[in-house]
């Protein structure tokens, strides 16, 4: 019987970890975010670091809120998007599709192979703008210009939105410098 005991606190132990990473702390964590054609982040997502990369693509999108100059309602959605492979998947594409938001979105070399093994029934391949998807690193360089403020690039925050906070002041600086 004491081995009950054992296996109940082991559950006990695998449930507060468990628990402390859906907080967005975890053992790691990562920052999603979107950024427009200056590098200058929109919206800021802090997930735990075993989330996949594409769960949270619609989340990231759906947090943008661009204000326009004159009056009316900040803008939600960006003309287009260049994004690589990870978001190629056919629940982003068809969300990107349903608004309207023109994408380069690389095809996988599964996919691609998968379409063309099925023949005329695969359908026909996703457009590429090859000069579109050359910004695609405007992302990359936005992560890039957040590190630069170290707190967000050493991560000593240990709550998840504390973290978070600390970006979003980031972002703000970055905006206010350009």
């Amino acid at each position: 019987m004491p081995w009950q005991s054992l296996v109940a606190r082991l559950v006990e132990v695998v449930l507060e970890v468990r628990a402390w990473a859906a907080r967005g702390g975890g053992f790691t964590s990562k920052l999603h975010l979107s950024a427009d054609g200056s590098c200058r982040p929109l919206s800021l997502i802090v997930t735990p670091g075993q989330r996949a990369d594409c769960t949270q693509f619609i989340a990231v999108l759906e947090k943008i809120r661009v204000p326009r100059i004159g009056p009316g309602r900040p803008r939600r959605s960006p003309d287009s998007l260049a994004a690589d492979k990870a978001y190629g998947n056919g629940t982003v594409r068809e969300y990107l599709r349903s608004g309207g938001i023109r994408h380069t979105i690389p095809e996988k070399t599964d996919g691609q192979a998968a379409r063309l093994r099925k023949g005329s029934r695969g359908g026909r391949p996703c457009g590429f703008d090859e000069n579109r998807y050359k910004k695609r690193n405007t992302v990359e360089r936005a992560i890039n210009r957040l590190k630069q403020s170290r707190a967000v690039a050493t991560r000593f925050d240990k709550r998840g939105y504390v973290y978070l906070g600390t970006a979003t002041a980031a972002s703000v600086a970055i905006w206010l410098r350009t």
